[in-house]
């Protein structure tokens, strides 16, 4: 009979267990359910709901399950559906019958709902510390190359110099958002459902606060029908790790670019390429092509969660099962990219003669010009109209602006003078963006000394929130 067969006069068509059993995947979450247990049983001894005797001893044996689940000795089982099922059928086998007194005061609807909970609070840190793993090898980055100047695009087409430095940056700051999300997440997701029973609370006069601050949560769930029936937390993670993915997308798209022969800006190490099985020649960034592939799966997860929850009444309903495959496959999914990403970005070679040397065949000075002309009193829009005028002069001429002679300058403008050479070099056109935020060198190095500060800041949010759990 299943634990909860009592009002039943058969078992379950074996296709029925097959189908609706959770086992298979939600064994991932053993640690957690007997974490939640332990606390729930000392709970119940606290409040003289269950004899001290009685919980000393589910509380030894919980420690013997949980011994035997994670060396492979216990068995577990589709008969017994699901995890919660799982460890109470081994808790009973290892302590007899007064196992059966684990489940007072509670349902496996909060208690699934608390498992969720301390199953992902503990991978938002690991995923904080894997974020700020990345942004810190890009910070390198940014550091090693406060030099190189390189072509900056818009549409895809040559815009503005800029440093690749600061290039870099661009993504330390797009990251520190996400961590900033996640961070911020962890409120919502730092509450305890425990003692919210099926969907209405219990009957018996249990200290819902003592379990929460027993397992590190912030408080409780303030309603039992919302405690049970609230995935929002898992949503939310969907959601933030959908960007974070989109982040890394982002970046591996300009790596694969990058690392092609006809931009030859970067070549990614030999420990994150593959080759060819036919063409000896070929060095693929198949690193980077599946981080942005894999993108696609994470946003499905976050796709299907909605569609789930979208139509459901409460409180619980079994369609939440489908809350966890998507969720661990994401943490999995995002762990492995991170993981790979900061080494990737560590030792790639940044080749910053091919940048430069692209950015001296292009007319990405030729607002330069424009503001120069300005300076000497000419409104922008017939500035920006001169401008257009040599642009198309050299296109015919088969040249660029650093080509032409002071004569040529000048049939376009008289006020064109010989500093105008010196104000068009990539170099003096990166350092006139002279602004916050811009892509001078020193404004540059600002930002890597701001970075420094977050890492700091966000060190110091796992090591608090870390201790906690």
């Amino acid at each position: 009979m299943k634990l909860w067969g009592g009002r039943f006069t058969k078992p379950t068509n074996q296709l029925v267990d097959e189908y609706t059993a959770s086992i298979n995947f939600d064994k991932k979450l053993a640690k957690y359910d007997i974490q939640g247990s332990l606390a729930h049983v000392e709970m119940l001894k606290e409040c003289r709901i269950i004899p001290a005797t009685d919980a000393d001893q589910i509380t030894e044996g919980l420690h013997t399950v949980l011994l035997k689940i994670e060396s492979g000795e216990a068995e577990l089982s589709e008969e017994h559906e699901d995890i919660h099922m799982n460890v109470e059928k081994l808790l009973i086998e290892e302590v007899g019958a007064v196992g059966g007194k684990l489940h007072t005061g509670r349902s496996r609807n909060d208690q699934v709902a608390l498992d969720m909970r301390l199953y992902l609070r503990e991978q938002l840190i690991e995923i904080i510390q894997l974020v700020v793993s990345v942004q810190q090898s890009l910070h390198t980055q940014a550091k090693l190359n406060l030099d190189t100047v390189m072509p900056g695009y818009t549409h895809l087409q040559r815009a503005q110099p800029v440093l690749f430095g600061h290039h870099m940056m661009a993504y330390v700051f797009m990251f520190q958002r996400d961590v900033e999300r996640l961070t911020d997440s962890w409120k919502r997701v730092n509450k305890s459902p425990l003692g919210a029973g099926a969907l209405a609370g219990t009957t018996f006069p249990i200290d819902r606060q003592f379990v929460a601050e027993k397992l590190g949560f912030d408080g409780i769930c303030e309603n039992s029908l919302d405690a049970v029936s609230d995935r929002d937390f898992v949503v939310e993670f969907l959601s933030n790790a959908s960007l974070i993915s989109t982040h890394l997308s982002r970046l591996c798209e300009e790596l694969v670019q990058w690392s092609s022969a006809e931009f030859s800006f970067i070549e990614l190490d030999d420990a994150f390429s593959t080759g060819s099985s036919m063409m000896p020649q070929k060095k693929n960034p198949d690193v980077a092509e599946l981080v942005r592939g894999k993108t696609g799966r994470v946003f499905g997860h976050l796709v299907g969660m909605l569609t789930t929850l979208k139509g459901l009444p409460l409180a619980y309903n079994k369609d939440m099962q489908e809350d966890k495959e998507g969720m661990f496959d994401t943490v999995e999914t995002l762990k492995g990219a991170l993981g790979l990403f900061a080494p990737m970005i560590e030792t790639m070679q940044v080749k910053k003669e091919n940048m430069y040397e692209a950015v001296r065949k292009d007319f990405s000075n030729a607002t330069d010009l424009a503001d120069y002309l300005v300076e000497k009193g000419m409104p922008f829009r017939e500035s920006h109209a001169v401008v257009g005028q040599v642009v198309l002069h050299c296109i015919n001429g088969n040249k660029y602006l650093l080509d032409l002679t002071l004569k040529e300058f000048k049939s376009f403008s008289e006020t064109i003078e010989s500093d105008i050479f010196e104000k068009l070099n990539p170099e003096a056109v990166v350092n006139a963006r002279d602004v916050a935020g811009g892509t001078a060198r020193n404004r540059v190095e600002e930002q890597i000394e701001k970075a420094v500060e977050l890492f700091q800041s966000s060190s110091e949010w796992v090591r608090k929130h870390g201790e906690n759990i």
